[in-house]
């Protein structure tokens, strides 16, 4: 059986991306990522998505700087990925500068824009999520007619062409409006991906199909759902992993390496990392029917404030986006 390690998918700018990628959110004490960082590589993953966001750059360096010191992996051969976060709307390179000297690089290969909002952060990004007095979140500007959003992503742009601090840049969370609304002001690097919550619970044909048309590929975040892993429960994943003698964890990566997007599960337990690395080869059929699943009940695990505003269908909580055509 093929091996999801051994998957890549080709970007809008010629470079190459690991199909399989280990995400770094933290599920308990950030220091664990170090261990699961360290896992996954010697398991045969070659992709690691971080975020300034998640306070575990520092472990992510550690682990790579043993790994390379020891000669298991050099750098050229890790694709890492960071973000901007929406506090440091205003300055990207002050942010991309915090990450690479957290992380010990000199160099990124992906930056993304984590989310298409401006929130109220100070010169170093604080707080992560300002609030007013009656505990609403401070914006500095409206999250969902605005479009200072735009202008992060043209320092992205500015970065790529100006430094060799990254590689490639891309987006995070934009929905099919935030999506229509920058597409036409980008200055010269259409976004390489778009990372979004994707899994067989919450169809998005219409998103994938929009980034699919401008040749932005789709990073799942949240493979397995929400807390708890809701999609490995479901009966036909189940059922799948049983007709092709895989874990529930290797049938829902696929679901999204098959259909040409990366999977980024993350895990503390580190015997799953290393064993979640098979791609069994799924039917269209079967892969239909997945989708299936979505289409008759659609769920969405992530529904933070920050995500108000923004147009994304089934978003729990979000009366500040226009009705969704």
């Amino acid at each position: 059986m093929k091996l999801a390690t051994e998957v890549t998918l080709k970007l809008n700018n010629g470079r190459t991306i690991p199909a399989l990628g280990l995400g770094t959110v933290p599920s308990d004490d950030p220091k664990y990522v170090k261990d699961q960082v360290i896992t996954a590589i010697k398991a045969g993953y070659r992709h690691v998505d971080t975020a300034w966001y998640y306070g575990t750059e520092k472990y992510v360096g550690e682990a790579l700087k043993e790994l390379f010191d020891e000669g298991v992996v050099k750098r050229e051969d890790v694709f890492i990925t960071t973000k901007v976060w929406p506090s440091f709307w205003h300055s990207p390179e002050k942010s991309l500068d915090q990450s690479l000297k957290t992380l010990g690089l000199d160099y990124v290969d992906l930056l993304l824009q984590h989310w298409p909002v401006c929130l109220h952060g100070d010169e170093n990004g604080q707080p992560t999520q300002p609030k007013d007095s009656e505990g609403n979140l401070k914006y500095d500007d409206d999250p969902a007619e605005g479009t200072k959003f735009i202008d992060v992503y043209h320092s992205l742009e500015d970065i790529l062409d100006n430094t060799d601090k990254v590689k490639s840049i891309g987006i995070s969370n934009y929905s099919i409006p935030k999506l229509h609304q920058l597409l036409p002001k980008i200055k010269k690097h259409v976004p390489v991906v778009n990372q979004i919550e994707y899994h067989p619970q919450l169809p998005q044909q219409d998103l994938v199909d929009l980034c699919n048309e401008n040749g932005i590929i789709v990073e799942a975040y949240s493979p397995v759902g929400g807390p708890g892993a809701p999609v490995l429960k479901l009966p036909l994943v189940k059922e799948l992993a049983e007709k092709y003698d895989v874990s529930v964890n290797e049938i829902v990566d696929a679901y999204q390496i098959l259909n040409g997007r990366v999977a980024l599960p993350r895990s503390s337990n580190l015997e799953r990392i290393k064993s979640i690395i098979k791609l069994p080869p799924l039917t269209k059929e079967e892969l239909d029917e997945l989708y299936q699943i979505g289409a008759k009940n659609p769920t969405r695990y992530t529904n933070d404030p920050w995500g108000y505003g923004l147009g994304f269908k089934w978003w729990e909580g979000d009366t500040l986006s226009k009705k969704f055509d």
